[in-house]
């Protein structure tokens, strides 16, 4: 039940649901399973399980760990969700930001040749309101680059922290939990 809510979750985030039963399999999971075993487990082909593997490793969901006397990979996930969280959204954003980035680069060049030589006061009037639109997004740009980094660096905990006043990792206080 737990590791279907996981799997529908990650679907959110862009996460195909059969990628989220392999996570939450291996979230839940007593001891690193090897390729065949998670197989099993998610009633998926090889290749399947493989594919979503490789997808979970890359954004560093999923951890390849190594078991004495045996030559199989094996895997346990990541169960730290402010890392899965920052390591997501991070890589995202500077997805984001490159492809961004290099099309306004592209344009900005020709935009500016526009105002300045540009055959028509309109012409001129609408390269300089799409110049500005690039600033704007050169400004957005920058300052996901700095929540980028305090995601990466944990700088993020000095303004939002994760723990609660008493110190208390599961977001309840104990007062709040006496009346539940």
């Amino acid at each position: 039940m737990l590791s279907s809510a996981i799997a529908q979750t990650m679907v959110i985030y862009g996460v195909t649901p059969s990628v989220g039963r392999i996570y939450g399999t291996l979230y839940f999971a007593d001891r690193p399973l090897n390729l065949d075993e998670i197989k099993d487990e998610v009633a998926m082909s090889k290749g399947s399980v493989s594919t979503g593997l490789r997808e979970l490793l890359d954004t560093e969901m999923v951890i390849k760990v190594w078991k004495k006397g045996e030559r199989k990979d094996h895997f346990i996930a990541e169960k730290d969700f402010f890392r899965n969280f920052f390591t997501f959204f991070v890589k995202m954003l500077r997805q984001e930001r490159n492809i961004i980035y290099r099309a306004n680069e592209q344009v900005e060049g020709k935009l500016k040749e526009i105002v300045v030589n540009g055959e028509s006061e309109e012409a001129k009037e609408m390269a300089k309101k799409d110049l500005i639109d690039i600033e704007r997004t050169n400004t957005y740009f920058d300052w996901t680059l700095k929540l980028a980094n305090a995601m990466e660096s944990g700088d993020i905990f000095n303004f939002i922290p994760k723990y609660n006043q008493e110190g208390d990792d599961t977001g309840y206080s104990e007062d709040s939990t006496r009346n539940h």
